[in-house]
Order: structure tokens, then sequence, then C-alpha cells
């Protein structure tokens, strides 16, 4: 990794840390001068955009031109209208349900381009969304204990944006960079402990960036590797504080001091996985590795139907075949924590799961395994 990010760095790292000091009241940003690194390496994976496309740093005059107040951001203290569902809003995009393989090899190079996109993330509603590799949550990498990670990131959107990955360990002010629009810059980490990561952008305020969907997933996998199961499913939990049709999520709405989301979620969109069940068999078991991206809202992660004989949370593990038979019903996750769950499909039917937080399960955070014909869901 190339380049030096000097006090640039640490006034993006200072204004990261004020961020989460902030009042109710709208901030504004503002651009700094920082130098950016350049790509460490070749590129062999790209997730969600093609590999070595990316533009040149914009000049200054580009750059002085920026505006002073984010999109979503306006300086207007007054509650936001309630969202109207739009018919003509395009169908949303399902968002695979399955787990990522794991990346071949020790040392990988995973593509990362910045997108500002329009995302349906419930029937009606739109949302102009800032991604990583064009989707929410940004693309899930797996990897061993031990590897190596370098991931390539392109800013192709309108603002600057950073990258933080709770996988690694390095200063705020070393990595966590500012990434103008049009410039390029390489994250370099060694995945030094198993679990499961979260991923977001780190620029201030640090609350907007994740609410408007700069987060992801990073799997690594303990010494061994996982058992195999029949099958293994990703899911990250998050909340839509939704402004205007096509614009980014309301700021003043994801700030109160008592949220309510519009919509809370699993990959992004409300119900999707209730509006297309997830098919299994019974007596399959099932891994699911699952994360709390927040913002703001905790989760209790339940399937319905079913207990959970093996669960890896934050470094601490029940395990299946204990000889006191603990068992497990439901997964406490604050934002940013995540789990590694085992289940069995007991037999035929529908299985709901859910934040079993449910005032938000009417809101989209509701998904169903359905196992057998004919299966259906009223819980």
């Amino acid at each position: 990794m190339k380049g030096n990010p000097g006090r640039a760095g640490l006034a993006l790292a200072l204004g990261f840390a004020l961020a989460a000091c902030s009042s109710g009241n709208a901030p504004t940003w503002t651009y700094a001068a920082a130098p950016v690194g350049t790509p460490g390496g070749q590129t062999t994976a790209s997730v969600g955009g093609a590999a070595g496309q990316a533009s040149p740093a914009p000049p200054a005059a580009a750059a002085s031109a920026a505006p002073t107040t984010m999109p979503g951001m306006g300086g207007s203290t007054a509650p936001a209208a309630a969202p109207v569902a739009d018919p003509n809003a395009p169908a949303y995009t399902l968002y695979p349900p399955e787990a990522p393989a794991l990346l071949p090899g020790t040392v990988h190079d995973v593509d990362f381009p910045i997108i500002e996109k329009d995302i349906t993330v419930a029937k009606g509603f739109v949302v102009h969304a800032w991604t990583f590799g064009g989707t929410v949550p940004g693309p899930a990498i797996r990897v061993h204990l031990g590897d190596t990670v370098r991931v390539h990131l392109t800013n192709r959107g309108q603002m600057s944006h950073s990258i933080d990955f709770h996988a690694s360990q390095t200063a705020m002010d070393h990595q966590m960079v500012e990434i103008k629009p049009g410039a390029t810059f390489t994250y370099t980490f060694t995945a030094d402990y198993a679990g499961v990561w979260m991923y977001h952008c780190g620029t201030a305020p640090t609350l907007q960036h994740i609410a408007n969907g700069m987060f992801g997933m990073v799997i690594v996998e303990p010494k061994g590797g996982f058992a195999k199961v029949d099958h293994e499913y990703a899911f990250v939990q998050s909340e839509w504080y939704l402004g205007a049709q096509g614009q980014p999520a309301d700021y003043l709405k994801a700030a109160s001091g008592a949220p309510s989301p519009d919509f809370v979620v699993f990959n992004g969109v409300a119900s999707q996985y209730k509006d297309n069940p997830i098919p299994v068999a019974a007596k399959d078991r099932i891994r699911i590795f699952i994360l709390d991206a927040g913002p703001n809202i905790d989760s209790s992660f339940h399937v319905v139907g079913t207990i959970f004989d093996t669960v890896h949370k934050e470094g601490i593990s029940l395990l299946k075949g204990n000889p006191d038979g603990w068992g497990s019903q439901a997964v406490d996750l604050s934002p940013a924590q995540a789990a590694i769950i085992e289940l069995v499909i007991p037999e035929n039917g529908s299985y709901a799961f859910v934040t079993h937080a449910f005032n938000f399960v009417g809101r989209g955070a509701v998904g169903v395994f359905k196992a057998g014909a004919g299966a259906t869901m009223s819980h």
C-alpha cells in the first residue's frame, strides 16, 4: 500500500469520532485534501464492478466545487413527511441468501467500486443508496484465518467515502482515509481472528453513510474451517429511514434518540424472503451467518419452530452435543455484532426467521425457510 494520509487522514478520523457526539441538527460535510493511496497489487476478483477501471483523482478545481451539504442532509430540522409508496416504483431485486464461497488461496484481491444508485428497498419505495459494489448490503467476503485481503476501492460516486473493516487491526488515520470522487485506494488487512465481521463506510457522519447502505459482512473461518452442512445462508439485518422517493435516507430520522425506522430488513429489502421463501428439506442442517449492521436497532434473531444447537457469538461458543444439553432460542445482537448459528429443520413445513422484537417484524424483518410442498407461514 502506498500513500501517507497525514493531517488530512487525521482530520477524517477526528470527524469520524466527533460525529458520534453530534446534536440532532443535520451536520454539514466539508471536504479536506488528502493524498490517496494506489492499489497494491493486481485485482483478481471483481465484486460488483470490473477490475482495472479506476479513474484518476479529480483535479483540485473539481474538488473545491464539491457541495458543502450531503444529499439527504439539508439544514432543516423539521421532521420528514411520511413516505408514500409509489405504485410505479421498480420491483426490488432479490438479494441471494446463500453464503459466499470460501475464496481460494491465502491472498485475496477484491474489487469494491463505490457506486451511487437507486435501489428498491420495499414494494413501492426507492432509495438513492451509496453502496460498496452496487448492492445493499455490500458483497460478503469469506476467507480463512490468517489470510491476507487486499480490497481495491474506486470511488465512482459524487462525494468522499472511506471504509472500515472490523476484521482488521489498523489505526483510523492509517487506512480509513478519505477516498475522493474518482480516486482509488487499497485497504489491506490480515484476518487475524475468526468470526463474522462488519465493514462499513467510516466517513463522518458515519451514521448517515451506514444508514444509506454502506456496510457488509466478512466471514473468517476458524482453524480447520467449518464442517459440511446442507445449506449455508448469510443475513445482514439493517434499517431504512426513508426520505423522499429516490432520495438518500433521512439523516434526522436516523439520528433520533428513539429511532423509528420505516423498514427493518434482512439483506437490504423488506420481507423479500417472505415473498420468496427459501427452500430447504426436513432434517437438513443449516448454518446461518448473521450480522446486525444497525445502525441503531438491536436484533433478537430467532427461527420459529427450531432450536439452535450451535452458536458462535463474538468469540463465545455454544457447541452441539454439549454434555449438559444446552440450546439457544434466540441470539441477541447489538449493532456491529454477529454470530454463526446452526440448526436442524425438524419436519416439513414453514419456519419464519425474524427479529423477535415483533414491532419490527411488520416492518420487514421476516423471512421463511420452507420445507416440503405446500408449506405456509402463519406466525
